[in-house]
């Protein structure tokens, strides 16, 4: 199913939409009484005193207040699981997943999320959860928020209407979609089922990395970025509200749709973008850039270059590097490579690695091309190759990831992966005396 909606273009803008004219007032935030006796009420999403350049926040005109609803009670926390947590098990092994198995019918986003990995502390606002999504069946009395942290949804197959108090966003396979701290939402199934990876981001917010001595071009552009438009529900009827707060979920009862924002300004809220549009950069003469070099988005921390978490992307692109073995090489890390795949193939991994598949190689963990590349990519014509069909990314995180135990003992984590290196042989021939 395709559904047709318009956006606002630009990364970080300062965004204005009205779903009902004249709904937006002008000149000032919280005026006596707002334009058609909606409520004005401002999300801030940074502390009011941060400086100009990361402070984010919005004001919606709603029909009824957020603050309209009962206690909130503990619920079931499914299959989420957040940092810090004794259920996880920190290992050094390398480790890689086949695709989730099918997902039984009825389960919806809050039922659907299965953790793979977390780091860092949600109470201290630092490190991330890394989740897989498989989904059947879409949200209709149940709403999301995520007090924890911003969710950055990466689907693999099976498009999604994210619903959101901001407007509405449709995303799919190879497009990638932000959801803000603290905002809510709930999620339309565009397909029969859905499934695809989300980063639940604890720390700083995404923003547009710098381009150093790249200049003033090149990577995402911050124009391509869409935010949604204003759109309301008008719904009087019980509904669930489920927000994870402090680790858990919690779940309270309204008696209407809380996405009911008639306009909105402001720049915090919900975007989203398309990953064919991502300029990628790669070397003219011989060597390769560090994989940082494709990245698209990132949460820095206070240690400069030190990323909370980037998210980088491997799209289809040129390879000409002369005189170079043209694949990622063997590599050891101080950060933590967590990576999934789109579609098509990876460059260093002739079998094993799949699309709607995982692989993780925590801080100092050795990996590269396997036998099969490794023998491929050394005796290749180095001729300009167009590397096509190909969509590869990666979470990479400055902290350890520690794998939750329903991953680690998945059915369908590999247990031989470590064999992708077996078949590599004493090369070394030292020169005769």
């Amino acid at each position: 199913m395709t559904v047709d909606l318009e956006y606002l273009h630009g990364f970080g803008n300062e965004h204005h939409s009205e779903a009902v004219d004249g709904a937006l007032p002008w000149g000032q935030n919280s005026p006596q009484r707002a334009p058609h006796g909606l409520y004005a009420e401002q999300h801030s999403a940074t502390a009011f005193t941060e400086p100009r350049e990361i402070n984010t926040r919005s004001w919606t005109y709603r029909i009824m207040p957020s603050a309209a609803h009962r206690p909130f009670e503990r619920a079931d926390d499914r299959g989420w699981v957040s940092a810090p947590s004794a259920a996880t098990v920190l290992t050094p092994n390398r480790l890689r997943w086949d695709p989730q198995p099918a997902p039984a019918a009825g389960v919806d986003f809050v039922d659907g999320i299965t953790t793979y990995a977390v780091n860092g502390d949600v109470h201290a606002r630092t490190g991330i959860a890394i989740h897989l999504y498989s989904l059947s069946a879409s949200m209709t009395d149940r709403y999301f928020v995520d007090a924890d942290g911003e969710l950055l949804f990466v689907p693999q197959h099976g498009g999604l209407l994210l619903c959101t108090e901001f407007g509405r966003i449709a995303v799919s396979q190879g497009e990638i979609a932000v959801v803000g701290r603290g905002v809510r939402f709930r999620i339309e199934l565009l397909d029969d089922t859905a499934v695809g990876y989300v980063c639940e981001n604890y720390g700083a917010a995404y923003r547009l990395p710098e381009l150093g001595p790249i200049g003033a071009n090149g990577l995402a552009h911050a124009r391509d970025f869409l935010y949604p438009t204003a759109w309301y529900e008008e719904r009087v009827g019980p509904v669930e509200l489920v927000q994870k707060f402090g680790g858990h979920l919690w779940t309270t009862d309204l008696d209407h749709s809380p996405l009911d924002v008639v306009a909105w300004h402001g720049t915090h809220g919900a975007y989203k973008y398309d990953l064919a549009r991502f300029n990628a950069m790669t070397t003219a003469g011989w060597d390769h850039p560090d994989p940082s070099i494709f990245t698209v988005l990132t949460s820095p921390t206070p240690v400069a270059g030190q990323a909370n978490v980037d998210f980088c992307v491997f799209p289809d692109r040129w390879v000409v590097g002369e005189h170079t073995f043209r694949p990622p090489h063997f590599h050891r890390n101080v950060m933590t490579e967590f990576m999934g795949l789109i579609r098509g193939r990876h460059d260093s991994k002739a079998e094993g690695f799949v699309p709607g598949g995982a692989s993780l190689h925590n801080q100092w963990g050795a990996h590269g091309p396997d036998r099969e590349i490794f023998d491929l990519a050394s005796a290749a014509e180095l001729s300009p190759v167009k590397l096509e069909n190909t969509m590869s990314f990666m979470f990479e995180t400055r902290l350890a990831l520690a794998v939750t135990e329903t991953a680690f003992n998945a059915s369908h984590r590999q247990r031989d992966y470590d064999s992708s290196w077996s078949g590599l042989e004493r090369r070394f021939t030292p020169p005769s005396k």
